[in-house]
């Protein structure tokens, strides 16, 4: 995410085919699975597919900006400032990476403006599974969000296990800021 690669132009529960060492590449033969961010729907109960699948899938632009931007995370509930020359782009909540089947997953740099997302929910994206052509959200999937850091509180001290349900998720959720370069050095 936050990168101009993130943004396919063309969707497909499969994007991708594998090759072996003997020179063979086969496409949607095995359990592959593909993982997109999802729209604000509400979650189906069953797997979906196109037509309803569209609906799912989160859509993207590639933007040309005029200097560098990077992504600030506060590590509060407090939304950070931009450092002095930049300013501020979009907020949103601290997202740091998602587990798929197996050892599967991905993540982005906490620089990138793709770990900024605008709105936070608990799952924000689909699995795919390309030989079916159905996309579902499961539940041994996970999201790893940062987490806000009480400053009156040693940061080095062992963290109090806790569980946080619908309603309360975003009190412990870091509060970020993308922001664009405005001056020269």
């Amino acid at each position: 995410l936050g990168w101009a690669g993130s943004c396919m132009q063309r969707f497909s529960t499969m994007p991708f085919l594998f090759c072996n060492s003997n020179n063979v590449c086969n496409y949607a033969s095995r359990n592959d699975k593909s993982y997109w961010l999802s729209t604000n729907e509400p979650m189906p109960m069953m797997p979906v597919r196109d037509p309803e699948l569209r609906r799912f899938i989160s859509r993207c632009v590639v933007c040309d900006a005029p200097a560098n931007v990077i992504a600030v995370h506060s590590q509060e509930m407090s939304i950070p400032e931009c450092p002095i020359g930049w300013k501020g782009l979009w907020i949103g909540y601290s997202f740091a990476m998602h587990t798929g089947a197996g050892p599967s997953g991905g993540g982005q740099s906490l620089s990138s403006p793709g770990s900024c997302l605008e709105d936070f929910r608990a799952t924000p994206f689909i699995e795919c599974n390309g030989s079916g052509g159905t996309c579902h959200f499961y539940a041994n999937k996970y999201s790893f969000w940062l987490t806000t850091i009480d400053q009156s509180q040693n940061q080095f001290a062992t963290p109090v296990q806790e569980t946080l349900k619908a309603g309360n998720q975003r009190t412990r959720v870091s509060r970020c800021q993308v922001c664009m370069k405005t001056t020269r050095p």
